[in-house]
């Protein structure tokens, strides 16, 4: 998985238990790509992971939250794949809530941190 470098200031949102990142980003765009795709290995691929990262990242949920956020079914004469449990259903929709409601062009404050930023006059190492 690639590294994207952001020149501008922006806000990641991130949700952190011991030194575990429990939910973040690429979390919550796995947990969109699986309930997308219905798979977690065609996720992984979509959002360029490996297969075992993707099964890090859902371990890393799952230690940490009541209940697992995805359920698997296995193959068979029905096809097998993966779906977000009722639980990875509201995590997911309670951090783009929250994502959506930090937006900087729809919260002042963030608007006004990003914009001490863009007044600095230089850049810091």
């Amino acid at each position: 998985m690639t590294r994207t470098c952001h020149t501008t200031p922006r806000f990641q949102l991130r949700l952190v238990a011991g030194k575990d990142v429990v939910l973040g980003p690429g979390k919550a765009d796995l947990l969109e790509a699986i309930e997308h795709t219905g798979s977690i290995a065609s996720a992984c691929r979509e959002l360029g992971m490996s297969y075992k990262k993707g099964w890090q990242l859902i371990d890393t949920m799952n230690r940490h939250l009541p209940a697992p956020v995805i359920e698997t079914r296995t193959g068979g004469s029905q096809r097998g794949g993966a779906y977000l449990t009722p639980l990875g259903r509201e995590v997911l929709a309670n951090y783009r809530a929250l994502q959506q409601r930090l937006d900087p062009q729809a919260c002042h404050e963030a608007h006004a941190l990003l914009a001490l930023l863009e007044a600095s006059p230089g850049e810091s190492s």
